[in-house]
Order: structure tokens, then C-alpha cells, then sequence
């Protein structure tokens, strides 16, 4: 479905009608196992560990949405990036963007580097630094653009560039853009990851993860974690994401129309600081963000302050929730120390940038008016 436009393939790619009921929803297969048609033979499904029809659907749209050869659904975003560097080896060197999540920190500091696999953080923002940093034993140069919560991008063409150069992989987090708004794999990336939980879902009702391979050996690389490791997304959770993926380029739309505001007010507003949003012309990165991005979104994060006034602002929120995740149809507000980054110590947190008092924000769905009198209110408790 590749000659389609975006919102096209956000209703069609992987959801065409049931061939044997002619029903236009995915059906939701909830079946362990699959009677076989012979001796090593089957009608293309033989456990649901290896293989499930709704899944395969939702990987399908994945693959799509992405412009990526196949797709591969897990059951959280974690859980995809497990899978990313599962086929590491000993020995090999991994370059992770230096602001990354905390929970990929996490995962890369006390688990995978445990497996004698060298991480190392750099300022993805400086593709010179990149390329100095690959060695002849980096196998995987892993972004995320916009970073979590720092907003800070990363130059996905020019990073692929100069990995490909010395025979290095680049795989980008594209959770805070979806792919209505990012294409890494046009831009020259490899492989795409996403936690689906956040804009591809986009109702705050399941958790899951995705990657998007290029090529024929990703989905065979992948394919084959995803059997032998087993972090598979249920089928009811791909059908949560695919009924997502249908109104996605719509809620992306309005979720962009009141991230422009709300950003636009607190730029202006005397008690908030450090704002980071790349859709303003203020933001160092515009100019790139102009050039990779398809729009900016509706995450941001901004300082004010002191912890305490970071309390006094997340108690006084109405309409935003005072609560982690992002990219769900409800306005979030959360103190990034002590959620997205509370896994990693404060001397990471200060090394990365992530003060005290940065608050990020998540846009949603609601009256663009509505949200900004809520902050502004709640501005004025602190």
C-alpha cells in the first residue's frame, strides 16, 4: 500500500476485511496454538508465541507507517529495545544518545552491560562526536529525537551517514514524533523503535513496544528474538494499537494544534524557564527540526526552579494529570527526576541536564484555552 498518502494508510495498511467473515475490524485471534495441516506443515500459524494473525496485522501497519520492510510488536517499549540489542556480542560497542530515557539507561547500565557489551553515551546532538566516537567494534548507534525530556535532536541523515561509513546499524526512538510526524527510515536509520503505549495507541489503555527493520535480515534477526525470547505483544494489545493507528494522523493534528500553544504561552510567561520545545523559533534546533521533522509535537519541558515549586506547580493542576506516560488523548504534567529519570543516580540526572525543578509536559486532546488557563493558574501557586 506504499502508493497511498499517510492518512490512508493509517485506516487501510494491515486492516483489510476478514477474508472469511468479511468482517472490517481485525478479528481479535485469541488462540495459543493452531491445528496443523500435516507433519511440519500449517495454514501459516502454528503457536502464537512464533506467530498470531492479529499480531501479524499490526505488523504489518507497522512496516508501513514507517516505510520499514517488516514489523515486530513486544509487549512494552523496553521490551522492543531488549529485542534491538539482543543480537549484540560480547565484545561489541553500542553508542546511546547521552539524555536518553531513563529506563534505556537503565536497561543498557544494569543489565545489558552486564553481558560484556560496552555502552557509551554521547551527545548525539554533535554528529562530529558521533563519528569520533565509533570505534571498529560499534556495532549499533541508538537515538532518540526528540530526546526525553530535554527536546534535544538529533541529526538522524547526517548519524547514518557516518555509522554506515564505518559499517555501524542506527536505530532511532521515534516514540515523541509517531510516524506521522518523523520518518526515520527515509532519513537513511536502519531501524525505528517505538513504545506503542503513546501515540500509536493513543488512549492510555495498553502498554507495548514495536521495531521496524529496513531490510530482510532485521526481520529475520528480529523475528527470531521475538520466538526465542518471548516478549511478544498479546493480541488483544495489537488490537488496541491497530484500532489507535486509524485516528492517529487526526489526534496528531489537534495534539500539534495545543502543543504550538501552550508553548507559545509559556514562552512568554516570567516564571518558567530552559522552555524546550523545537517548534519555536527560540529553540537552537529549530532549523532541524524544520528540516527531519513533519511538525513538533506535543512534548516539551521546561525548569522552574526549585523541586518544592515543582511540587506546588503538580499540586495545583486541575485539567492535567499529574502522572507519567505521554502521547494519550488526556493533557499529563510530570516532575522528570523522580519519574522518567528516578531510575538513574543524581549525578547522571545532572550530567544529563535533568534538574530538580524541569517539568515535562504531554499535550492532549482537550481545549487549547482550557490548558493554558490551567497552567497559567497553576503558575500562579508556585
Amino acid at each position: 500500500m506504499s502508493q497511498y498518502r499517510y492518512s490512508t494508510l493509517a485506516v487501510h495498511a494491515g486492516q483489510h476485511p476478514d477474508p472469511l467473515t468479511g468482517a472490517i475490524n481485525v478479528p481479535l485471534y485469541l488462540s495459543s496454538t493452531f491445528e496443523l495441516t500435516g507433519v511440519g506443515t500449517d495454514r501459516g500459524w502454528d503457536y502464537s508465541r512464533a506467530g498470531n494473525p492479529t499480531r501479524d496485522r499490526l505488523e504489518t501497519a507497522l512496516a508501513a507507517l514507517e516505510g520499514g520492510h517488516s514489523g515486530h510488536a513486544f509487549t512494552s517499549g523496553m521490551a522492543a529495545i531488549s529485542g534491538l540489542v539482543a543480537m549484540l556480542h560480547t565484545g561489541d560497542h553500542l553508542i546511546c544518545s547521552k539524555d536518553v530515557y531513563g529506563g534505556t539507561a537503565r536497561l543498557f547500565n544494569q543489565i545489558v552491560s552486564h553481558y560484556g557489551i560496552e555502552i557509551e553515551y554521547v551527545d548525539t546532538a554533535c554528529v562530529k562526536a558521533v563519528a569520533a566516537a565509533i570505534k571498529p567494534n560499534t556495532k549499533l548507534v541508538h537515538i532518540e529525537t526528540p530526546s526525553n525530556p530535554l527536546m534535544v535532536l538529533s541529526d538522524i541523515a547526517a548519524i547514518s551517514e557516518v555509522a554506515h561509513a564505518k559499517g555501524a546499524e542506527v536505530s532511532v526512538d521515534n516514540t515523541f514524533m509517531s510516524p506521522a510526524l518523523q520518518s526515520p527510515i527515509a532519513l537513511g536509520a536502519d531501524i525505528v523503535m517505538h513504545s506503542t503505549t503513546k501515540y500509536l495507541n493513543g488512549h492510555s489503555d495498553g502498554i507495548g513496544g514495536a521495531l521496524i527493520g529496513s531490510k530482510p535480515e532485521h526481520k529475520e534477526r528480529f523475528s527470531f528474538v521475538q520466538k526465542a525470547a518471548g516478549g511478544i505483544m498479546s493480541p488483544f494489545e495489537c488490537f488496541l494499537v491497530l484500532r489507535g493507528i486509524k485516528t492517529m494522523p487526526l489526534r496528531i493534528k489537534q495534539h500539534e494544534e495545543n502543543g504550538r500553544a501552550v508553548a507559545e504561552f509559556l514562552s512568554q510567561h516570567p516564571k518558567v524557564n530552559l522552555l524546550a520545545y523545537p517548534g519555536l523559533a527560540s529553540h537552537p534546533q529549530h532549523a532541524l527540526a524544520v528540516k527531519q521533522q513533519k511538525g513538533f509535537g506535543s512534548m516539551m519541558s521546561f525548569d522552574i526552579g526549585t523541586r518544592t515549586n515543582a511540587a506546588k506547580f503538580l499540586g495545583a493542576i486541575k485539567i492535567f494529570l499529574n502522572a507519567e506516560s505521554l502521547g494519550g488523548v488526556e493533557s499529563l504534567a510530570s516532575h522528570s527526576a523522580t519519574t522518567t529519570h528516578g531510575s538513574v543516580s543524581a549525578q547522571e540526572r545532572e550530567e544529563m541536564g535533568i534538574t530538580e525543578g524541569r517539568i515535562r509536559l504531554s499535550i492532549g486532546l482537550e481545549d487549547k484555552e482550557d490548558l493554558i488557563a490551567d497552567l497559567e493558574q497553576a503558575l500562579a501557586a508556585v
